[in-house]
């Protein structure tokens, strides 16, 4: 059983409320003990780590990371993107259910389960699909999923256009005690379209996707939890009005949540100039005026997560004109540093930036949220001031597709621990 003293680091735990310095000794699979910052130091450890001026923060929880396995692994697998989730400091993931097969089945979930215990990948928390096979026409087995492992039910990003059916698998659900996972797109009013409906969509003559195609698919699940009380999570919100609702409907004390992905935190539909194909994401980049917004919800807590809605592609899926291009951007390793790049610019307290990636998104799956204290899995980042700029080519992941490159980061992740042994090193 090794021993590792981590010493001399700010440590932010967002569900004790704690953020001070002081030191973390690693033993074995757990925390072996929590130590004030004047106390000796005299133990004997297998490793000891000078981390002065570093963070330590839970391992993040990812609500919507795709490793591209079983289905699409000319893409990527669960070897390459395992590395890139600990190099991002992300221990556990919620796996949407659009793999190929589609995870539907209490047997496509065990195989799901056997193929991250082989890589040894962050904890995997398989989200079912809501209907068969995402086609949106019978619903799947909920209780045999939830029996296999699912910690939640999702339609991904397939169309679920049948509301009593909709309504139905809401009631399932409810009855099962499982939060209903919904990316909100109408795809009718999004019509085949690939960028926000907006100057720039019309400047380049791309399709536009209107605001009111997130708008209304809210409304629509927000009507049926109105009469079903089940738990709904609005996934990837990307609109001013989408997070007005979420606002509205959580003042009426409706059970719904939300998160955002990490990249429309900063993006606007202005990276789409040139055609970047790194900039083609579902949904959209949107208005200036969105990304504020989306900020401050945020920032307020109406919307409760960051993910990082991680979506590798091989080079061949960007090179073809720009509505022709799979949607996505790679984003893993990303996560922490826009999470605190955004905590900087909007002077948000280090806990508050902690939880929104840590304790929170472990609620919405309803898992036990990550704690810094003694007899706790060592499941741990460290995190280091750093200014850094973000070079494509250095990513670990296969998909290198992001629109992000060039971009300056001031904090990054330097080593993270998975049941206690070390599965990222900066240096490694």
């Amino acid at each position: 059983m090794s021993r590792t003293l981590i010493s001399n680091v700010r440590i932010l735990d967002p569900v004790s409320g704690f953020d001070g310095p002081g030191h973390v000794l690693i033993d074995g699979g757990k925390i072996g003990a929590v130590l004030a910052a004047d106390a000796p130091l005299d133990m004997a450890v297998d490793q000891h780590i000078d981390a002065a001026g570093g963070w330590l923060v839970p391992g993040a929880v990812d609500l919507a990371a795709r490793f591209r396995e079983p289905g699409h692994t000319a893409k990527a697998d669960f070897a390459s993107e395992t590395r890139a989730a600990f190099a991002g400091g992300i221990t556990r993931f919620a796996l949407p259910p659009d793999t190929h097969p589609v995870l539907d089945t209490p047997a496509m979930i065990v195989r799901v389960l056997r193929i991250s215990k082989a890589a040894r990948s962050p904890w995997v928390m398989p989200l079912g699909a809501l209907t068969q096979g995402l086609a949106g026409t019978a619903l799947a087995e909920m209780s045999a999923l939830k029996t296999a492992g699912c910690v939640g039910l999702s339609q991904a990003m397939a169309p679920l256009d049948d509301p009593l059916l909709a309504r139905r698998a809401l009631e399932y659900a409810q009855g099962l005690g499982m939060t209903v996972h919904i990316q909100p797109l109408d795809a009718r009013i999004a019509n085949g379209g690939c960028a926000h409906e907006g100057a720039t969509a019309t400047r380049l003559g791309l399709s536009p996707i209107p605001v009111a195609a997130e708008v209304a698919a809210m409304r629509f699940w927000i009507s049926l939890v109105e009469d079903t009380g089940a738990r709904l999570h609005f996934g990837r919100l990307s609109t001013a009005r989408g997070a007005e609702l979420v606002a509205t409907a959580q003042a009426r004390d409706l059970p719904i949540s939300a998160d955002v992905a990490a990249h429309q935190l900063f993006l606007t539909d202005a990276a789409l100039d040139g055609f970047d194909p790194a900039a083609h994401l579902m949904p959209p980049l949107r208005s200036e005026a969105d990304r504020l917004a989306l900020r401050e919800a945020v920032k307020a807590g109406v919307i409760e997560a960051i993910c990082s809605d991680h979506q590798p592609h091989e080079a061949d899926a960007k090179r073809n004109p720009f509505p022709l291009t799979a949607a996505g951007a790679s984003g893993l390793e990303l996560l922490w540093p826009l999470t605190l790049k955004w905590m900087t610019e909007d002077g948000v307290e280090p806990l508050t930036a902690v939880q929104r990636v840590t304790s929170t998104p472990a609620r919405r799956l309803g898992l036990n949220p990550p704690v810094i204290s003694a007899g706790q899995p060592a499941d741990l980042a460290l995190i280091r001031p750093e200014t850094w700029t973000l070079d494509p080519k250095q990513l670990l992941s296969r998909g290198r597709n992001t629109p992000l490159a060039g971009m300056r980061f001031t904090h990054r992740v330097a080593a993270c621990w998975h049941l206690g042994v070390a599965r990222h090193r900066l240096s490694d």
